[in-house]
C-alpha cells in the first residue's frame, strides 16, 4: 500500500525524462500514488522527508520490449515454453523482481502465455508479489508454426487474423503484438515475410478498429514495408535480413519510408552481446558455441549500423532489452541504452527513449515516463550523473513504484 504520508524526496540533481537538462538540487512531494508538486518548496508539516542528496532522481525507467516467461539464461526457447505453467510462472515472477530492483518500474510484455501474465499481473495488483506495472498482450499473432507459435497465437487468412485480435481483446490485452516474420523459433524464416500483405492490414485494420495499438516485429525489410502499409504503430526489430545465413543489407526506401512515417522502432540491440559474454565465460566453449558467438557478432555489427542509419534519417527509438530471450536478463536495459549511444543516439535520447518516449509508444503518457505533477510517483535515484554517463543507470539507490518504495 502507498504511504498515507506526503513524502519529499530531495536529490542532488533531477532529470525529468522529458529531454530537459537536468536540475541540480531537485525536489519532488509525493502523496499516496501521485507526484504532486516539483521543486515548487512545498513541504507539508506531516511529510517524510527521503534525502537522496548524493543522487540523481529521474523517472522510473521503462523497457518496451520483454518475455516474462522466459527464463533468459540461454535454455532452448522451445524446452523453455514446455516447462509446467507453475514452473513458467516462478520464472516470470523472479523476472518482474529483477526489473524492478533494476530501476525498471514498467514492462511491456511482448509475447508469452495469457494465463501466466495475466495472473502475475494481478498478483502483483493484490500485494502477493512485486514488481513493474506491466503492459500485455498475452500470446503474439503468429502464422501456424510462426515465431513464438508455442504460445498460442496462431492465426491464418484476413478472417483468421481479424479473430484472433478480438480474442487477444476480449482475453484482456492492453494491445496487439503481430509476429511479421520468423525468428528464433525454430523452423521459421526470419528473412521473408510470414503474413501477407492482406493479412497484415487486416490485422492491424481490427486493432484499430477496436482502438488497440498494434505492434509489429519485423527482421526483414519487406515485412516492414507491410507493416508500414498497415498503418502499425511501432516496429520491432527493424532488422534487414535477406537469407538464412547472408549479411543484412538495408534497403535505403524502407528506411526512409520508417522515418517519414513517424513510427517508432524498437531496435533490441543487446540481445547479440548478452549471447556472446554467455560464450566468452564458458571454459571450453563447443565448435557451436564459437559459431553462435562469431554468428552473433557480425549479426551485432551490422545492427549497430543499420541503426546508426535510421537514426541518421531521424527515426524514433523506443527502448527495449529482449529480455528473457536467449541470455537477456531483466536488467538488460542499461546496457540497450549503452549500445544506443554507441550507435550515435545522445544521452538525452537515450533517456528519453526509456522514460516519456517509451510511455507515449505505449500510451501511458498520462500515467508515468516523467517527473511531472498527476503522474504516478515511479521514481529512482542513482549514484553519479546518467545524463552524462549511461553506466550511472546501473547504480540503482532507491526505487518507488506507484508511490510504494521498493528499494
Amino acid at each position: 500500500m502507498a504511504a498515507a504520508r506526503p513524502t519529499v524526496i530531495r536529490a542532488g540533481r533531477l532529470i525529468d525524462g522529458t529531454g530537459a537538462a537536468a536540475v541540480e538540487g531537485g525536489a519532488v512531494l509525493v502523496r499516496d500514488d501521485r507526484i504532486i508538486a516539483v521543486n515548487d518548496g512545498s513541504v507539508p508539516l506531516d511529510s517524510e522527508i527521503i534525502d537522496l542528496s548524493d543522487c540523481t532522481l529521474l523517472p522510473g525507467l521503462i523497457d518496451a520490449h520483454v518475455h516474462l516467461c522466459l527464463p533468459g539464461d540461454g535454455t532452448p526457447f522451445p524446452q523453455a515454453v514446455a516447462e509446467p505453467r507453475g514452473v513458467v510462472q516462478a520464472i516470470a515472477l523472479r523476472n518482474a523482481a529483477q526489473a524492478v530492483r533494476a530501476g525498471i518500474t514498467t514492462l511491456r510484455d511482448c509475447g508469452g502465455f495469457p494465463d501466466v501474465l495475466f495472473a502475475l499481473r494481478r498478483a502483483i495488483a493484490l500485494g502477493y508479489a512485486f514488481g513493474p506495472r506491466l503492459v500485455l498482450a498475452g500470446w503474439p499473432i503468429t502464422i501456424t508454426g510462426g515465431h513464438c507459435h508455442y504460445f498460442g497465437g496462431e492465426a491464418d487468412g484476413t478472417d483468421g487474423v481479424r479473430g484472433k485480435v478480438r480474442e487477444a481483446i476480449k482475453s484482456g490485452a492492453d494491445y496487439i503484438k503481430a509476429m511479421g516474420t520468423g525468428g528464433g523459433t525454430p523452423g521459421t524464416q526470419s528473412w521473408r515475410p510470414s503474413y501477407s500483405r492482406e493479412e497484415m492490414a487486416a490485422l492491424v485494420d481490427e486493432a484499430h478498429r477496436f482502438g488497440y495499438r498494434a505492434i509489429v516485429h519485423c527482421l526483414c525489410g519487406e515485412a516492414t514495408g507491410f507493416a508500414l502499409d498497415a498503418g502499425a504503430d511501432e516496429i520491432e526489430h527493424a532488422w534487414f535480413m535477406t537469407g538464412p545465413e547472408t549479411p543484412q543489407h538495408l534497403d535505403p526506401q524502407v528506411a526512409d519510408r520508417i522515418a517519414t512515417s513517424g513510427v517508432p522502432v524498437c531496435p533490441t540491440m543487446s540481445v547479440g552481446h548478452y549471447v556472446r559474454t554467455a560464450v566468452a565465460a564458458l571454459p571450453a566453449p563447443s565448435p557451436d558455441d564459437v559459431t553462435a558467438a562469431d554468428r552473433w557478432a557480425r549479426l551485432d555489427a551490422e545492427v549497430m549500423e543499420i541503426v546508426a542509419a535510421l537514426r541518421r534519417r531521424g527515426v524514433r527509438f523506443v527502448a527495449g532489452s529482449d529480455a528473457g530471450w536467449r541470455f537477456s536478463s531483466f536488467d538488460a536495459l542499461h546496457r540497450e541504452l549503452e549500445l544506443m549511444a554507441e550507435a550515435g543516439c545522445s544521452v538525452q535520447e537515450c533517456l528519453v527513449a526509456a522514460t516519456s518516449g517509451a510511455a507515449a509508444a505505449l500510451g501511458l503518457e498520462a500515467e508515468t515516463g516523467a517527473i511531472r505533477p498527476g503522474l504516478a510517483a515511479d521514481l529512482i535515484a542513482v549514484s553519479g550523473r546518467p545524463d552524462e554517463d549511461l553506466a550511472a543507470l546501473r547504480q540503482v539507490r532507491f526505487v518507488m513504484k506507484g508511490g510504494t518504495r521498493i528499494v
